[in-house]
This record gives C-alpha cells, sequence and structure tokens, in this order.
C-alpha cells in the first residue's frame, strides 16, 4: 500500500520536513561513516579529529576525503531520493529525473559551460574585492579567514600528481555535488518555494541565494548565486534535471582538471584569470554576449517543456 500522508502538505511544513530529513540522514551517515572508519584508519585518527587540520600529512587528506564523500551522500543524494517518494510517490518524477533532453541540447549546455568560464572569473574577481564598512570589520576579518581556510583545504584537495588521484577527484568534487546538490537545491528547494510563492524565478533565485549560502564561501557568493540560478532555468526551461546536472558537474571538472594541469605544468595559472584582468576584460564582455545567446537557444529549443508554475502549486 502506498504511503500518503506527505503528499498533500503544504509549502511551509515541506521545507520543514525537509530540513528534519537531512538532519537525520546527515547525522545517520556521520555515524555509519565513523562505524567504517574506525577498522579503516584506526583509532588513533579518528578520535583525535582535531589533528586532522594538518593538510600536509596525506594520511589526514584521505580521511578527510573519506568524510567529504559520505557527507555528501548523507546530506545531498540521499534526502532528495526520500522526500521525492514522500511527497509524490515516484521518486523520478518528482525530482525531473524520467525527462531525457536531445542532443543538439546537450551540446549547447556543454558549450555553454566552456564559454561563460572568462566572465564568472570576472565576476569572481569583482566579488573578492568587496570590502565590508569599517565598523564590520571583526565581521570581515571572520569571513575573509574562512575563505582563506576554503581556499586551502581545496588547494589541498586538488593537488593531486597522478590520473587515479584526478579520477578520484572528479568524482569527489565535481560528480557527486552535481547530482547531490542539484536534487536538493533543484529538485526540492526550488519546487517547494515555487509552490511558496507561486513564481518560478522566486523559486530559482531563492534557491539559489541558499545554494551559495551553504558553501559559506562570501567572496564567491555572487557568482556562486548567479550558477546556481542558472542551474534552475536550465531545470525550468528543459524540464528535466539531467540539464543542471551535466551543467553543475562540468563547471566542477572544468576546475578540477584545469587545477591538476596547473598543478603539473602543463598550462599557466593565468587561465584561471583569464576574463578578470585588465588585459582580459573583453572576454568577459564576449563571454555574457555568446552566453545570452546560447541560453536564448536553449529556451527556444525546448519550448513547450518548460515546467510551469501552476503545475506545481495545484
Amino acid at each position: 500500500m502506498a504511503f500518503t500522508a506527505f503528499r498533500d502538505m503544504k509549502p511551509f511544513p515541506q521545507l520543514l520536513f525537509s530540513a528534519f530529513v537531512i538532519l537525520v540522514s546527515f547525522l545517520a551517515f556521520l555515524a555509519l561513516s565513523l562505524l567504517i572508519a574506525l577498522p579503516i584508519f584506526g583509532f588513533e585518527p579518528i578520535l583525535n579529529m582535531a589533528d586532522l587540520n594538518n593538510l600536509g600529512d596525506p594520511q589526514n587528506l584521505i580521511i578527510i576525503k573519506y568524510f567529504q564523500t559520505v557527507q555528501a551522500i548523507g546530506l545531498f543524494i540521499l534526502p532528495p531520493l526520500i522526500l521525492g517518494q514522500l511527497f509524490q510517490g515516484n521518486m523520478l518524477a518528482y525530482l525531473y529525473l524520467d525527462k531525457s533532453f536531445n542532443s543538439s541540447t546537450f551540446l549547447l549546455v556543454v558549450v555553454l559551460m566552456f564559454v561563460m568560464s572568462p566572465l564568472i572569473n570576472f565576476i569572481g574577481e569583482w566579488n573578492s574585492n568587496m570590502s565590508l564598512p569599517s565598523w564590520m570589520s571583526g565581521i570581515e576579518e571572520w569571513m575573509r579567514n574562512s575563505e582563506d581556510q576554503a581556499a586551502e583545504l581545496t588547494e589541498a584537495f586538488l593537488n593531486v600528481k597522478t590520473i587515479p588521484g584526478l579520477a578520484f577527484n572528479i568524482f569527489m568534487v565535481a560528480f557527486l555535488p552535481a547530482v547531490g546538490e542539484e536534487l536538493l537545491f533543484r529538485g526540492v528547494i526550488q519546487r517547494i518555494f515555487t509552490r511558496m510563492t507561486r513564481n518560478t524565478h522566486w523559486g530559482i533565485w531563492i534557491s539559489a541565494i541558499l545554494f551559495s549560502a551553504m558553501h559559506m564561501q562570501f567572496y564567491g557568493f555572487i557568482p556562486r548565486v548567479l550558477l546556481g540560478a542558472l542551474f534552475g532555468y536550465l531545470l525550468v526551461w528543459s524540464g528535466t534535471m539531467w540539464l543542471p546536472v551535466l551543467g553543475h558537474f562540468l563547471n566542477n571538472a572544468l576546475a578540477v582538471v584545469a587545477m591538476f594541469m596547473i598543478n603539473n605544468g602543463m598550462i599557466s595559472e593565468q587561465v584561471e584569470e583569464y576574463g578578470s584582468t585588465e588585459n582580459s576584460y573583453y572576454a568577459a564582455i564576449l563571454s555574457l554576449l555568446v552566453v545570452v545567446f546560447f541560453l536564448w537557444q536553449l529556451k527556444r529549443q525546448n519550448a513547450g517543456n518548460e515546467i510551469i508554475a501552476s503545475e506545481i502549486t495545484n
């Protein structure tokens, strides 16, 4: 017999219940991961978790990557699947995983994620130069320290020299977040706020802001909001979750591969700054024009597949 108790919930109770499911799933996976980690890594490293801050120790990085991977599953991937089943009785339909896309749309998204890099670099550089008023200097110092710690951890994660190391980083940094974060933020949270506001645009932008805030990286906040909104519109315009998952995966994977090539002397570090420096601003402007054109083409190609707010709110 189908379990239907949660199918007629109003948006706000759905939001609260979703937060509860996410918390329970995260805690359950954390406990399970600790039990599994003890025989694998030993008692001492796990019981002395504070020592893991030493990122120069390869063993510490392995343990952190292990917990990062488990966290992605427990926090982002499993909860949307549970919620989709409870809220609609069909997780694939609820999360828009039951619809595909055509090859021309696939190519548009692939090229789009490549050509928008200079634009994102430009916006990221502008955001990183943000300065708060002097009376908020304490908050700004905390934000800078948090940003530096996140950058240090990311650099330690991505500093690998082997193809297997690169492959695991693509799995951990690109594949898992692309699937999990899109299912949660676009599949569940965006839908709930669309129902709450009865407007797809509000649903997209509120979930994009929450998506960016979740990363706790303040000096990359604005470009991440824009990426979140982009992924939201990819879902709404195409009617399939696979497009935002593809875009998210490519965005992260390109960064992982670029760092691998930089760390191994294959390309210059200046690649990461293309579009954000004075002599490459033209690239950011060109990138913006091409992105707008590609999004228009994508919307036009998928006319008739759009997700309409009334279909969600009814």
